[in-house]
């Protein structure tokens, strides 16, 4: 074991308020490479914090990590739902917690990284109460049920004891079919109708955690120039192309998701209502209009420490400090 993989361990075996870091900031300001960087020294796993990235076949328009980079570092939540599948914040919640138990148990930390403010603040605040306790008995006797049924056997279950998410679940996404009964066997109630009892019960929840928020932040300039080229880079990397394969498996045009930023133009402009230069310079303002919003929310949360992407080494430097106050339990 690695003496980063050690020190992890032990901070997270000895302390109940665990470390979670994230890294906080717009849309195209350099996050995924300063992630990466993270996780590679800290020993960290990176869990999306971001409400398009979660979907399946949605790449380009989402500005996704590569392939490759998602091979250096375990990543999480990406490619989890369709496009036409319903996601809400206290779903995001139930599976970031999810994510988090794992990656604990393997001695990391998890690494929030995203965009979407009302999924980080749903996270720190804690919007469940493990009130379903141990699961990992339920989860363990599904996953033999799998080895010697089948997953159509659980598939089935699932049609019986929660028809609702077994119409959004795919029959062959075994991961998901499990949490699905293992909610139902545990809580005695459907997915679905977990998370609601979770939402209307939010506020008596509240669960602090210990957070480290590093804001990403620079000049406007060279934040919309940086917009102004990931669009250009979109369109050469195929969104055209990756809009009208959405099309074509059956996506309505009107699914939440295809209304998005990037998808919507891409739309408009196949429909003949937007001509190719009208759609890259609306996509571009759109996206600069978003990022807008996204400081405006992040704005709001004085306990972000902001940097510019290029202070590297004092965010290095602040994490090692982060980590070794709260391994001399210092951290309040």
């Amino acid at each position: 074991m690695s003496d980063n993989l050690q020190q992890n361990s032990n901070i997270l075996q000895k302390y109940n308020r665990l470390p979670f870091i994230a890294i906080i900031g717009p849309t195209a300001i350099g996050k995924t490479n300063l992630s990466l960087k993270i996780a590679h020294d800290f020993t960290c796993e990176i869990i999306s914090v971001d409400s398009m990235q979660i979907y399946r076949y949605m790449d380009i328009g989402t500005a996704k990590p590569s392939q490759v980079e998602r091979e250096t570092v375990p990543h999480h939540l990406f490619d989890i739902v369709d496009p036409d599948e319903d996601y809400q914040a206290a779903r995001f919640v139930y599976d970031a917690e999810m994510a988090c138990e794992e990656i604990i148990k393997r001695g990391h930390i998890p690494l929030l990284v995203g965009g979407t403010g009302l999924y980080i603040r749903c996270f720190q605040e804690g919007l469940f109460n493990k009130e379903t306790g141990n699961t990992e008995k339920y989860r363990l006797a599904l996953q033999q049920e799998v080895i010697e049924k089948g997953p159509q056997h659980l598939y089935r279950q699932l049609e019986i004891n929660d028809p609702d998410s077994a119409m959004r679940i795919h029959p062959n996404d075994t991961n998901r079919i499990i949490r699905a009964l293992e909610i139902y066997q545990s809580t005695g109630t459907t997915w679905s109708e977990y998370i609601k009892k979770q939402q209307n019960n939010l506020k008596d929840q509240i669960a602090p955690r210990n957070f480290l928020k590093i804001g990403l932040t620079c000049d406007r300039k060279i934040l919309y120039d940086r917009i102004n080229q990931r669009v250009e880079m979109m369109a050469e990397q195929g969104l055209i192309k990756e809009v009208e394969s959405l099309l074509a498996k059956g996506y309505s045009p009107e699914l939440k998701s295809m209304q998005s930023i990037g998808y919507r133009h891409i739309i408009n402009f196949l429909e003949n209502r937007w001509s190719w230069s009208e759609t890259m310079r609306l996509l571009a303002r759109d996206t600069r209009h978003y990022a807008k919003r996204q400081f405006t929310w992040f704005n709001k949360d004085p306990s972000i420490q902001w940097f510019s992407p290029e202070n590297e080494k004092e965010i290095i430097t602040l994490i090692d400090n982060f980590l070794a106050n709260l391994k001399e339990g210092q951290v309040p």
